[in-house]
């Protein structure tokens, strides 16, 4: 047998003591990472010379009409823009943003839908924006969707969920949700940049910061209570993978997804779309995760998807 001094002993120990601590700083900084994004806020919309509320959205029929109030969910204060559509025959829309964005990200959005519509919702999910709380990744979020839901629910609406990558997730949950759990009627869903499995935009994300993406998103998906092996049982069952709760839905779903979409592949969006009863996808060339709205060379394409798709309904 080799006979190992106590000095290579004690060296061992204390480099297997450090490889430790540093593999749990990289996994506790991930968990951080993925529950407190970056916040997008109304400073930081004028910081960069943007609307930061409807009423800054350049309209040439005049600024939209919005009521500013608080949702209470789960004991968080989640803010809510409750604003005025220009279609007193259209759809309630509501507007679920993605991770790290916030309702900010819905005024590119909200001159198009407000033409449509008879009312568009637009909130910060937990953990973004100006609510409280922190990101649970899609999971608890759809509570209060459904939360807003009840609130905001007139007698004969129709309600449209509109939600891009996270918040797209959310609306299929939230919509294939039992009707017993939502005693009221969802007639369409618009998935904008969906995924399958949260582990997926997880990796991507990391891997474009340059950060760990393959040892330490597994292990930080357990602690979190994520892990679709062996954690909860609705999860491991499919209650996450949004293709199955595609399959689920009771009311017309559209997908739109960028056909070089680096956080979200693309094949995750056919795959949703496809596990539907009633699921169309609209591929648009050339566009990535961002821009779908904003981008001249793809808002064109994404804006006639939308109408064509809410005139249907």
């Amino acid at each position: 047998m080799p006979d190992f001094s106590p000095d290579l002993l004690g060296l061992s120990a204390i480099l297997g003591i450090g490889l430790g601590i540093f593999i749990s700083s990289v996994i506790g900084r991930t968990i951080y990472l993925l529950t407190h994004p970056t916040r997008r806020t109304y400073a930081a919309a004028v910081a960069r010379e943007r609307p930061g509320d409807p009423s800054e959205i350049p309209a040439p029929d005049g600024p939209l009409q919005f009521e500013e109030w608080i949702l209470e969910s789960r004991n968080l204060k989640l803010p809510v823009w409750d604003i005025r559509g220009r279609s007193p025959v259209g759809p309630v829309v509501i507007l679920s943003h993605g991770w790290g964005d916030s309702r900010i990200g819905a005024l590119s959005r909200i001159p198009e839908l407000a033409r449509l519509a008879s009312r568009v919702i637009a909130w910060d999910l937990p953990g973004h924006g100006e609510s409280t709380g922190t990101c649970s990744l899609g999971t608890r979020e759809v509570d209060d969707l459904l939360a807003l839901l009840a609130r905001i629910r007139e007698p004969n609406s129709r309600i449209v969920l509109y939600g891009w990558s996270l918040g797209a997730g959310v609306s299929i949950a939230a919509a294939a949700r039992d009707v017993r759990e939502r005693p009221f009627r969802i007639d369409a869903v618009i998935a904008e940049a969906p995924y399958r499995l949260a582990p997926t935009p997880a990796r991507n994300v990391l891997r474009q910061r340059r950060l760990p993406s393959s040892w330490n998103v597994p292990p930080a998906f357990w602690l979190l209570g994520l892990d679709f092996k062996v954690g909860p049982s609705w999860l491991r069952k499919g209650g996450f993978d949004r293709a199955v709760l595609a399959g689920r839905l009771q009311c017309p779903l559209l997908v739109i997804h960028g056909y070089q979409d680096e956080i979200c592949p693309v094949d995750d969006g056919r795959q949703i779309a496809a596990a539907a009863k009633d699921g169309k996808i609209a591929i648009i060339e050339g566009a990535g995760h961002f821009g779908l709205w904003t981008d001249e060379a793809h808002a064109g394409a994404t804006v006639a998807a939308v109408t064509t798709f809410l005139a249907r309904v």
